[in-house]
Protein backbone atom coordinates (compact mmCIF):
# COMPACT_ATOMS: atom_id res chain seq x y z
CA UNK A 1 0.00 0.00 0.00
CA UNK A 2 2.90 2.35 0.57
CA UNK A 3 5.48 1.12 -1.96
CA UNK A 4 4.85 2.08 -5.57
CA UNK A 5 6.65 0.56 -8.53
CA UNK A 6 7.79 3.24 -11.03
CA UNK A 7 6.31 1.27 -13.97
CA UNK A 8 2.90 1.39 -12.34
CA UNK A 9 2.25 5.13 -12.47
CA UNK A 10 -1.45 4.67 -13.21
CA UNK A 11 -1.79 2.41 -10.17
CA UNK A 12 -0.02 5.07 -8.12
CA UNK A 13 -2.55 7.72 -9.17
CA UNK A 14 -5.37 5.33 -8.30
CA UNK A 15 -3.65 4.73 -4.95
CA UNK A 16 -3.66 8.45 -4.13
CA UNK A 17 -7.33 8.78 -5.07
CA UNK A 18 -8.13 5.63 -3.10
CA UNK A 19 -6.43 6.68 0.16
CA UNK A 20 -8.25 10.01 -0.01
CA UNK A 21 -11.56 8.21 -0.56
CA UNK A 22 -10.83 5.74 2.24
CA UNK A 23 -9.97 8.61 4.57
CA UNK A 24 -13.31 10.23 3.75
CA UNK A 25 -15.17 6.98 4.38
CA UNK A 26 -13.40 6.75 7.73
CA UNK A 27 -14.39 10.31 8.57
CA UNK A 28 -18.03 9.55 7.75
CA UNK A 29 -17.92 6.49 10.01
CA UNK A 30 -16.49 8.67 12.80
CA UNK A 31 -19.23 11.21 12.20
CA UNK A 32 -21.90 8.55 12.58
CA UNK A 33 -20.37 7.82 16.00
CA UNK A 34 -20.31 11.55 16.85
CA UNK A 35 -16.55 11.75 17.35
CA UNK A 36 -14.65 15.01 17.75
CA UNK A 37 -12.22 16.30 15.12
CA UNK A 38 -9.30 14.40 16.62
CA UNK A 39 -11.31 11.20 16.43
CA UNK A 40 -12.20 11.98 12.81
CA UNK A 41 -8.53 12.48 11.93
CA UNK A 42 -7.47 9.25 13.64
CA UNK A 43 -10.19 7.15 11.99
CA UNK A 44 -9.41 8.71 8.60
CA UNK A 45 -5.73 7.88 9.04
CA UNK A 46 -6.14 4.26 10.11
CA UNK A 47 -8.72 3.60 7.39
CA UNK A 48 -6.47 4.88 4.62
CA UNK A 49 -3.02 3.81 5.84
CA UNK A 50 -3.69 1.14 8.46
CA UNK A 51 -3.58 -1.80 6.06
CA UNK A 52 -0.15 -0.89 4.74
CA UNK A 53 1.12 -0.25 8.26
CA UNK A 54 0.02 -3.68 9.49
CA UNK A 55 1.53 -5.29 6.41
CA UNK A 56 4.89 -3.60 6.92
CA UNK A 57 4.97 -4.61 10.59
CA UNK A 58 4.19 -8.24 9.77
CA UNK A 59 6.70 -8.44 6.92
CA UNK A 60 9.40 -6.64 8.87
CA UNK A 61 9.55 -3.89 6.28
CA UNK A 62 11.14 -0.88 7.93
CA UNK A 63 10.88 2.02 7.94
CA UNK A 64 7.10 1.82 7.52
CA UNK A 65 6.08 3.28 4.17
CA UNK A 66 4.11 6.37 5.16
CA UNK A 67 6.88 7.53 7.51
CA UNK A 68 8.96 8.13 4.39
CA UNK A 69 6.10 9.89 2.59
CA UNK A 70 4.58 12.44 4.98
CA UNK A 71 2.56 13.84 2.08
CA UNK A 72 0.33 10.75 2.39
CA UNK A 73 -0.42 11.70 5.99
CA UNK A 74 -1.26 15.28 5.01
CA UNK A 75 -3.51 13.99 2.22
CA UNK A 76 -5.55 11.55 4.30
CA UNK A 77 -5.98 13.83 7.32
CA UNK A 78 -6.93 16.75 5.08
CA UNK A 79 -9.44 14.56 3.24
CA UNK A 80 -10.89 13.38 6.55
CA UNK A 81 -11.29 16.88 7.96
CA UNK A 82 -12.66 18.19 4.66
CA UNK A 83 -15.37 15.57 4.96
CA UNK A 84 -16.69 17.26 8.11
CA UNK A 85 -17.37 20.35 6.00
CA UNK A 86 -18.93 18.73 2.93
CA UNK A 87 -20.61 15.72 4.56
CA UNK A 88 -24.11 17.11 4.00
CA UNK A 89 -23.49 17.12 0.24
CA UNK A 90 -22.08 13.60 0.07
CA UNK A 91 -25.26 11.53 0.30
CA UNK A 92 -25.67 11.84 -3.46
CA UNK A 93 -22.14 10.54 -4.02
CA UNK A 94 -22.67 7.09 -2.51
CA UNK A 95 -22.16 5.30 -5.84
CA UNK A 96 -19.00 7.28 -6.53
CA UNK A 97 -17.60 6.24 -3.15
CA UNK A 98 -18.44 2.60 -3.82
CA UNK A 99 -16.47 2.75 -7.06
CA UNK A 100 -13.54 4.54 -5.42
CA UNK A 101 -13.55 2.06 -2.54
CA UNK A 102 -13.54 -0.81 -5.03
CA UNK A 103 -10.63 0.75 -6.88
CA UNK A 104 -8.80 1.17 -3.60
CA UNK A 105 -9.37 -2.46 -2.59
CA UNK A 106 -7.90 -3.74 -5.85
CA UNK A 107 -5.03 -1.24 -5.98
CA UNK A 108 -4.06 -1.88 -2.35
CA UNK A 109 -4.14 -5.65 -2.94
CA UNK A 110 -1.85 -5.41 -5.97
CA UNK A 111 0.57 -3.09 -4.21
CA UNK A 112 0.64 -5.40 -1.18
CA UNK A 113 1.56 -8.29 -3.46
CA UNK A 114 4.31 -6.25 -5.08
CA UNK A 115 5.83 -5.35 -1.71
CA UNK A 116 6.03 -8.98 -0.58
CA UNK A 117 7.39 -10.11 -3.96
CA UNK A 118 10.22 -7.58 -3.74
CA UNK A 119 11.09 -9.07 -0.35
CA UNK A 120 11.16 -12.61 -1.82
CA UNK A 121 8.42 -14.05 0.37
CA UNK A 122 6.71 -17.32 -0.65
CA UNK A 123 3.42 -17.31 -2.55
CA UNK A 124 1.08 -17.73 0.40
CA UNK A 125 2.73 -14.80 2.21
CA UNK A 126 2.49 -12.66 -0.93
CA UNK A 127 -1.25 -13.35 -1.11
CA UNK A 128 -1.70 -12.58 2.58
CA UNK A 129 0.29 -9.38 2.15
CA UNK A 130 -2.05 -8.28 -0.62
CA UNK A 131 -5.15 -9.10 1.38
CA UNK A 132 -3.87 -7.45 4.56
CA UNK A 133 -3.10 -4.29 2.62
CA UNK A 134 -6.49 -4.35 0.93
CA UNK A 135 -8.84 -5.03 3.83
CA UNK A 136 -7.22 -4.23 7.17
CA UNK A 137 -7.75 -0.48 7.02
CA UNK A 138 -11.50 -1.01 6.82
CA UNK A 139 -11.39 -3.59 9.60
CA UNK A 140 -9.57 -1.15 11.89
CA UNK A 141 -12.11 1.57 11.04
CA UNK A 142 -15.07 -0.61 11.91
CA UNK A 143 -13.52 -2.02 15.09
CA UNK A 144 -12.66 1.47 16.38
CA UNK A 145 -16.21 2.55 15.53
CA UNK A 146 -17.59 -0.44 17.48
CA UNK A 147 -19.08 -2.21 14.47
CA UNK A 148 -18.78 -5.70 13.05
CA UNK A 149 -16.31 -5.13 10.17
CA UNK A 150 -18.05 -4.71 6.83
CA UNK A 151 -15.64 -7.19 5.26
CA UNK A 152 -17.25 -9.96 7.34
CA UNK A 153 -20.88 -9.19 6.57
CA UNK A 154 -21.42 -7.49 3.23
CA UNK A 155 -20.92 -8.26 -0.47
CA UNK A 156 -17.79 -10.08 -1.60
CA UNK A 157 -14.85 -7.99 -0.41
CA UNK A 158 -11.99 -10.02 1.01
CA UNK A 159 -12.78 -12.67 -1.61
CA UNK A 160 -12.20 -10.08 -4.32
CA UNK A 161 -8.82 -9.23 -2.82
CA UNK A 162 -7.93 -12.92 -2.73
CA UNK A 163 -8.99 -13.38 -6.37
CA UNK A 164 -6.97 -10.34 -7.49
CA UNK A 165 -3.84 -11.57 -5.72
CA UNK A 166 -4.24 -15.08 -7.14
CA UNK A 167 -4.77 -13.76 -10.68
CA UNK A 168 -1.79 -11.43 -10.44
CA UNK A 169 0.51 -14.24 -9.30
CA UNK A 170 -0.87 -16.67 -11.90
CA UNK A 171 -0.22 -14.25 -14.74
CA UNK A 172 3.22 -13.48 -13.33
CA UNK A 173 4.03 -17.21 -13.28
CA UNK A 174 2.87 -17.41 -16.89
CA UNK A 175 5.43 -14.77 -17.86
CA UNK A 176 3.03 -11.88 -18.51
CA UNK A 177 4.70 -8.46 -18.46
CA UNK A 178 4.27 -6.71 -15.09
CA UNK A 179 2.54 -3.66 -16.53
CA UNK A 180 0.07 -5.71 -18.55
CA UNK A 181 -0.42 -8.08 -15.63
CA UNK A 182 -1.26 -5.17 -13.35
CA UNK A 183 -3.74 -3.73 -15.84
CA UNK A 184 -5.49 -7.07 -16.37
CA UNK A 185 -5.63 -7.89 -12.67
CA UNK A 186 -6.90 -4.43 -11.79
CA UNK A 187 -9.64 -4.49 -14.45
CA UNK A 188 -10.73 -8.01 -13.51
CA UNK A 189 -10.78 -7.25 -9.78
CA UNK A 190 -12.71 -4.01 -10.21
CA UNK A 191 -15.24 -5.72 -12.46
CA UNK A 192 -15.73 -8.55 -9.97
CA UNK A 193 -16.20 -6.15 -7.06
CA UNK A 194 -18.71 -3.98 -8.93
CA UNK A 195 -20.66 -7.04 -10.07
CA UNK A 196 -20.70 -8.28 -6.47
CA UNK A 197 -22.14 -4.93 -5.33
CA UNK A 198 -24.73 -4.85 -8.10
CA UNK A 199 -25.79 -8.47 -7.62
CA UNK A 200 -25.32 -8.41 -3.83
CA UNK A 201 -23.16 -11.50 -4.03
CA UNK A 202 -21.95 -12.76 -0.70
CA UNK A 203 -20.52 -15.83 0.91
CA UNK A 204 -22.80 -18.21 2.83
CA UNK A 205 -23.57 -16.95 6.32
CA UNK A 206 -22.88 -19.06 9.40
CA UNK A 207 -25.53 -18.58 12.08
CA UNK A 208 -25.34 -20.37 15.41
CA UNK A 209 -27.49 -19.97 18.50
CA UNK A 210 -26.49 -21.62 21.75
CA UNK A 211 -29.23 -23.91 23.03
CA UNK A 212 -29.33 -24.59 26.72
CA UNK A 213 -31.09 -27.74 27.83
Amino acid sequence: MNAILPAESVLFVIYLVAIAAEAMSGALAAGRRKMDFFGVAVIAFVTALGGGTIRDLILGRFPIGWTQHPEYVYLVISAGLLTTVVASFMDNLKRVFLVLDSMGLVAFSLIGCSVALKMDYPTVVVIMSGMITGICGGILRDVLCNQVPMVFRRELYASVSLAVCALFLSLRAAGVDTGLNTAISFAAGLTLRLLAIRGRWRLPIFSYQQRWE
